[in-house]
């Protein structure tokens, strides 16, 4: 999991931090919060996790318990069968 994670964190600092000093918060560190990511940053979220861990994401698992940390994020690929 701890690879998932570091793709997570890579993307969402190059993608939405604009950061090429890499990720900056911690893993349990809300995205919608602390205003990292907004709601079409999401659905670009979804986009990177089909994309990169080969799951079909449904419109009813696009909830922040599954998209709004890293932790939390990577829990949802590994329930789901990537990374």
């Amino acid at each position: 999991m701890d690879d998932t994670k570091q793709k997570i964190r890579q993307y969402v600092a190059e993608n939405f931090l604009f950061s090429s000093d890499g990720f900056r918060l911690g893993d349990d560190a809300s995205f919608l919060e602390e205003e990292v990511i907004d709601s079409t940053g999401i659905m670009e979220l979804v986009l990177f996790v089909e994309d990169n861990f080969g799951i079909a994401v449904k419109d009813e698992e696009i909830v922040p318990e599954n998209f709004d940390s890293v932790n939390q994020l990577a829990a949802y690929i590994a329930r789901k069968g990537g990374g």
